[in-house]
């Protein structure tokens, strides 16, 4: 009876041990046979458009802290990857970004901040791959025509003028250059491109094309053998982890050069855990880039918070490490361009996927994903059903890895159903036994096992709490050597706006902000036919929005300041608010739009060009009233919508205008 007693408990433990045996699934690990295709990296994306605008805003040591948490090998998401916006004058999505050629016969490398954030990407990860690309083109490069593809030759000279410059400047390598249009692409300018970069000294330069679709230009690779030597990498924007037959026959690169767009909330940070391991699992993609970096643009813009992180408010210095920052350190962290997939990759047997990856001297790294449906939905494609459930899973590892002892461990549980996620976190090493390891997976995990020791969950302080705009603002744009060319938590969405001397009048007005653009530049979005930059708090109501203003052109000049403007980004052209316009013929309009098709008032202002005014709106409930140098021009006209947006100030065409001494105060 004893041993009876002893016999049940032995037996049970066999028999859970047999059961759990069974309901592991194995996959093997090795290297031994052929190798998968090499790696490439892990990026994120400043630009198109104006998506980092508000970063350079922050003061120290907060901004420098974002650019590590983005950078810094072994402290946050340790980009491989920063792909930045040719800036073209125009708006493309969120903003616009200014061009080192505003003219033909113009060449400024010191615009805008992209430049800047590749140097301090590049001071901490000096291996860091640096793209660029253009969303948009300014107005002269299609010589009248909104397509920049008609005068090829204008257009590659633009672009590898670009990239001289970044290295002649800024002493940035360039290794990438992307070709892209929202209609299509055009193999006569890849060709010319290709030939450009070589005559200018650029062989090392690659080519991405089209940095948009796999198709058509994975048919035309195929067929065009010139083409085919051109191009280098065939990228494709939210591809859906898939790609296409003709693509995997070029034999190129395959990259997913722009995805994620989706905000930033545990969701997000799901979407992004799913796309970075089945990017390469379904479609065979070695690198994937995040639109976007940083989102550093007022949250009411188009895809507030799409970013890996959010950093919005310099003026409190708050921001925010949000959970995507953690999912890419599983990868950036433990492998590096260079390295290698396994062939053995793939699918777990109830749902969810893993990676494993190799750089040739021993070392391993693999990362597994098990998101469900739900709680990984990106904001493009749609996300066909799949099920996810508990699992136990055994990694056999073969090959060369057979003499791995032990693994590093890093996890991430999103814990949906509790909502005290733990990111990032590290847990005691695995040891491996007989080439063997299980692992019991929940969903909605994130792991890496890993052979490399030095990985690391950065930390500072905790930034100061969030905080609203101020409701007092003054700038009087007074600054001898700024280093950006805009102006402080201004966000321009049509033309641009740029610090200006100007010496014709170096009275008071010496030091202004002037919108430079003066030509319809070439963009794939719906541009505004006035030009416009937005600040403030997209929630004031009740306001007083004043500005010193010079127009420069005769007759047909025209500016304005406004409130309430409830738009911005590719929903610019309709925007609505209070406009206060002046304009050189000696008449005023208040409008109700920035199209100006809604008139509140009107009248005659005096107003000329060349010389100065004060143009001061007030908006109160549903009135409003206006100030020409300080007296009043009209009063109380009737604003029943929109309730609330940002300040404003602009131009009636894409014309030459100044402003000075903006101020704004908020109720």
């Amino acid at each position: 009876m004893e041993l009876s007693l002893m016999v049940v408990p032995v037996l049970a433990l066999v028999l859970a041990l047999v059961l759990d045996s069974c309901w592991s699934q194995s996959y093997v690990l090795t290297d031994g046979d052929k190798l998968g295709r090499v790696f490439d990296g892990i990026g994120g994306l400043s630009g198109g458009g104006a998506t980092s605008r508000l970063l350079v805003n922050y003061a120290e040591p907060y901004r420098s802290q974002i650019l590590d948490y983005l950078f810094k090998p072994n402290f946050g998401a340790s980009l491989h990857i920063l792909k930045v916006e040719i800036g073209g004058d125009a708006q493309t999505t969120d903003g616009t970004e200014p061009s080192h050629m505003h003219y033909d016969n113009d060449e400024n490398y010191f615009r805008g901040y992209e430049w800047w954030l590749m140097k301090e990407a590049k001071k901490r990860n000096p291996n860091i791959t640096l793209i660029g690309l253009p969303w948009a083109f300014p107005g002269w490069v299609g010589r009248g025509k909104n397509w920049p593809y008609d005068y090829p030759d204008i257009t590659a000279a633009y672009v590898v003028k670009w990239i001289l410059g970044a290295k002649q400047y800024h002493d940035l390598d360039i290794q990438y250059v992307g070709i892209w249009n929202e209609r299509s692409y055009d193999a006569k300018y890849i060709k010319l491109l290709r030939y450009t970069l070589d005559k200018s000294g650029l062989e090392a330069v690659r080519i991405v094309a089209s940095d948009n679709l796999w198709e058509p230009i994975v048919v035309s690779l195929l067929l065009d053998p010139e083409l085919s030597s051109a191009v280098d990498v065939i990228g494709a924007h939210y591809p859906g982890t898939i790609t296409v037959t003709e693509a995997l026959k070029t034999q190129k690169k395959l990259w997913s050069s722009e995805d994620y767009s989706s905000f930033n909330d545990e969701v997000g940070g799901g979407c992004w855990a799913r796309i970075l391991n089945q990017n390469y699992v379904n479609g065979l993609m070695t690198a994937t880039i995040s639109w976007n970096l940083v989102a550093s643009y007022y949250e009411d813009l188009p895809f507030g918070r799409d970013g890996l992180m959010t950093a919005e408010e310099p003026w409190s210095g708050n921001y925010v490490v949000e959970s995507p920052i953690w999912i890419t350190a599983h990868t950036t962290q433990f492998s590096q361009p260079g390295w290698t997939y396994l062939q053995t990759v793939g699918h777990l047997e109830h749902g969810g996927s893993y990676v494993a990856l190799t750089d040739g001297k021993g070392n391993l790294t693999v990362v597994i994903e098990t998101m469900t449906h739900d709680h990984s939905v990106c904001i493009r494609p749609p996300l066909p059903s799949f099920n996810v459930t508990s699992q136990n899973a055994t990694f056999q590892l073969k090959g060369s890895f057979t003499s791995i002892e032990e693994l590093q461990v890093w996890r991430s549980q999103f814990n949906f159903k509790t909502k005290k996620p733990y990111f990032f976190e590290k847990l005691p090493p695995l040891k491996v036994l007989n080439g063997s390891f299980t692992l019991s997976l929940a969903e909605d995990e994130v792991y890496t096992l890993t052979t490399i020791t030095t990985g690391n969950k950065g930390s500072y302080p905790d930034p100061p709490p969030s905080a609203p705009f101020p409701k007092v603002y003054k700038d009087n744009f007074d600054v001898l050597n700024p280093p950006f060319s805009e102006a402080p938590d201004f966000a321009d969405q049509t033309g641009v706006f740029e610090y200006y001397v100007n010496l014709t009048d170096p009275g008071p007005h010496l030091f202004t902000l002037r919108q430079v653009v003066t030509q319809r530049p070439i963009t794939w979005a719906t541009d505004a036919d006035q030009t416009i930059s937005v600040i403030g708090d997209h929630q004031w109501q009740d306001l007083t929005v004043s500005c010193d203003i010079f127009m420069e052109n005769i007759q047909t000049g025209g500016v304005f300041v406004a409130a309430r403007v409830d738009k911005g980004g590719g929903s610019v052209r309709s925007a609505r608010g209070v406009f206060f316009w002046v304009f050189a013929d000696g008449s005023y309009r208040v409008t109700n739009d920035l199209a100006g098709q809604t008139v509140l008032a009107e009248g005659l202002s005096g107003t000329q060009a060349f010389g100065w005014y004060t143009l001061t709106l007030t908006v109160q409930g549903q009135y409003a009233s206006g100030l020409l140098n300080g007296f009043p021009l009209w009063r109380n006209a009737v604003v029943l919508t929109p309730k609330n947006g940002w300040a404003a100030i602009g131009t009636h065409s894409f014309e030459l205008a100044q402003f000075d001494n903006f101020s704004v105060i908020a109720e």
